[in-house]
């Protein structure tokens, strides 16, 4: 896949520099439609010549002013010159080079199309894939909503500049470029008046743009707020009608959309601002040359002809010299954009400059003194050590925060860690290959991710092509298949964005096959099983308990009957190990772990005695 590749654009220089980069491997489609563009300004000027020489000899009654090859062209049609075959050969001729320029603004604006379009699908192919590879730091910060406008509107800003204002920016230089020498070779005075107002506009397209740009930053980054609170109440619409906040996210939203009207509305009033003093320039222009070249044609040193070419090719360069000011605002529109686009294309990359270990790793896990943390914030794991032999079963316990699931962030290489050691293998975690490294490593999720897929293709995630022995054989330890089997769809059955047609239990479990599936050498259950009942989670930790020994395993939950059967259980806090041991051992030893026996033992108790009460009351007081 081709990508765009970007330097760091900090400056305004550099920002349109960035511009001229983004062009690699199209500027040859982009020079041709700009040769294509000068063959239709010349064929554009050609019309009103010969009809400003049809009107001379008209007007004069006179063939001595007629054009030589017309003249020909004329005897050809009608066997002589006369006015009416000059006329006819006048108006064909006119016909005949304003279809040859149709042409060639077809061919520009064809090839101007084809590298635009080219150019952004690159450049999102580009987005998408660094999006793919950034460090895992970059979503701490980043809003999912201007994340998309950033890879779509953005780009789309990008491509509608591309496509038609490189283009217009060429087309009113060449224009006023090929119309100054007709202008001077006709009269000289009349080409100074002609031109006096140009600078106007030019200063003037200079002055809006400079205004515009600043407001147009504004209202694109408040439409990138107003499309990531969207985005942010349609992914969480069931909390907030669970909170019944609809009236309170409505006014959300109704504010940040009633701050992207009053800036868009801002820059809407700047633009009409604009067109009506351009309009006033330009048509004063028109009006100018029609005074001045009345003066000179009463005077006899202007023929009526050439005061037809005079307002006829300056109507053609005034209006793309006053679309200078759209032309530099959809410019600085596209600066910005690229601004926002260098924003991702620039963010780092995870390093993938490790080559990959051959074959299946073995799962031998091991740290020593590891120290984790994110960013400048405090370590979350302060020199933690354990060893983890192949195919044994380690279950990780703990209060909230005290880096259970960080534990498995460090394995994965999510974030760096700070100091110490994580092997696999024996091999140094920082050293391998991150692809390589997570392939062998199976993670269900307490809220795990679904895409908006069928069942199957959900699986095939965890193992693309797997035969449907395997799957199902997967989604009976998961203790998921009965309830594939009754969907309408089985297998094809559609599970929704992010599985919102699941139940929770039903999600976790198949992710949990999902994981099963790929068979990894290590598998990680980070809390995975809190939404399925004690039954169900019994099926699927008897299924573990018979795949014992053909994987390595590490269980995160806050649920004793999820990891009493553990080999071993580490007990966390404040980031430390503070037990270490099999379950036997630690509910007898004093500490967090037997405190926790003691709590969940004296629920279990209360839930029993709840039950025993309310089926005595059932007996008592039977219903009539």
């Amino acid at each position: 896949m081709n990508t765009i590749a970007f330097e760091n654009i900090d400056t305004e220089d550099q920002k349109y520099s960035g511009l001229w980069k983004i062009t690699a491997g199209e500027r040859l489609r982009y020079l041709t439609a700009v040769f294509a563009m000068v063959l239709t300004n010349i064929c554009m000027f050609g019309a009103p010549i010969l009809g400003g020489s049809a009107i001379d000899v008209l007007n004069q009654q006179d063939l001595v002013h007629a054009d030589a090859w017309l003249a020909t062209l004329a005897d050809w049609i009608s066997g002589e010159t006369t006015f009416t075959s000059y006329i006819w050969a006048a108006a064909l001729a006119s016909i005949a080079i304003t279809a040859l320029g149709g042409v060639f603004l077809y061919v520009r604006g064809r090839l101007a199309a084809e590298a635009s379009e080219n150019i952004a699908r690159r450049l999102r192919e580009a987005l998408y894939n660094r999006l793919h590879h950034v460090q895992s730091g970059f979503y701490d910060t980043a809003d999912t909503g201007d994340l998309v406008q950033r890879c779509s509107s953005d780009v789309e800003t990008l491509r509608v500049f591309l496509v038609s204002d490189v283009i217009e920016i060429g087309r009113a230089i060449m224009l006023i470029v090929c119309v100054v020498p007709i202008l001077f070779s006709i009269h000289v005075e009349l080409a100074f008046w002609s031109l006096c107002m140009i600078p106007f506009l030019i200063v003037g397209a200079y002055v809006f743009f400079s205004k515009v740009k600043d407001v147009f930053e504004m209202t694109d980054e408040s439409e990138g707020a107003m499309t990531a609170t969207l985005q942010e109440n349609l992914t969480g619409i069931r909390v907030v009608r669970a909170f019944a906040r609809q009236s309170h996210e409505i006014e959300r939203f109704g504010a940040r959309n009633a701050d992207f009207r009053n800036k868009n509305f801002r820059l809407i009033q700047l633009m009409s601002a604009y067109w009506s003093i351009s309009d006033f320039f330009s048509m004063s222009q028109l009006g100018i040359v029609l005074l001045a070249g009345g003066y000179y044609a009463l005077a006899g040193t202007l023929t009526v002809g050439d005061l037809f070419i005079y307002m006829t090719c300056l109507s053609i360069v005034i209006w793309p010299v006053r679309q200078l000011g759209r032309v530099l605002t959809d410019t600085g529109k596209a600066v910005i954009a690229l601004g926002r686009v260098n924003h991702i294309l620039q963010a780092p990359e995870e390093a993938t400059d490790f080559t990959p270990p051959s074959g299946r790793a073995q799962g031998i896990i091991s740290a020593k003194n590891l120290t984790y943390g994110y960013g400048d914030d405090e370590p979350v794991l302060r020199n933690l050590s354990v060893d983890i032999a192949q195919g044994e079963t380690l279950a990780i316990v703990g209060p909230p925060g005290s880096g259970k699931t960080s534990f498995i962030r460090a394995l994965l290489r999510l974030y760096p860690y700070s100091s110490g050691s994580l092997t696999l293998d024996g091999r140094e975690i920082s050293e391998l290959d991150r692809f390589w490294l997570r392939a062998q490593i199976g993670v269900v999720l307490q809220d795990p991710f679904l895409y908006s897929r069928s069942i199957s293709d959900n699986l095939a995630v965890g193992r693309p092509g797997a035969p449907h022995d395997d799957i199902v054989r997967a989604c009976e330890e998961a203790a998921i298949h009965s309830s594939i089997e009754g969907f309408p769809g089985g297998f094809d059955e559609m599970v929704g964005e992010r599985g919102v047609t699941l139940s929770g239990g039903q999600r976790q479990r198949l992710a949990l096959a999902r994981a099963l599936l790929k068979d990894p050498p290590v598998l990680v259950l980070d809390d995975s099983l809190s939404a399925v009942d004690t039954g169900t989670e019994k099926v699927i930790l008897d299924a573990l308990q018979q795949r014992k020994g053909r994987q390595t395993t590490i269980i995160i939950a806050h649920r004793l009957s999820s990891v009493m059967h553990a080999d071993r259980i580490m007990v966390l806090e404040d980031g430390e190990c503070v037990q270490m041991g099999s379950h036997a051992e630690l509910a007898t030893q004093p500490g967090n772990y037997q405190r926790l026996c003691e709590i969940q033992g004296a629920l279990d108790e209360q839930i029993l005695q709840d039950v025993d009460n309310t089926r005595t009351d059932t007996q008592q007081y039977p219903e009539d």
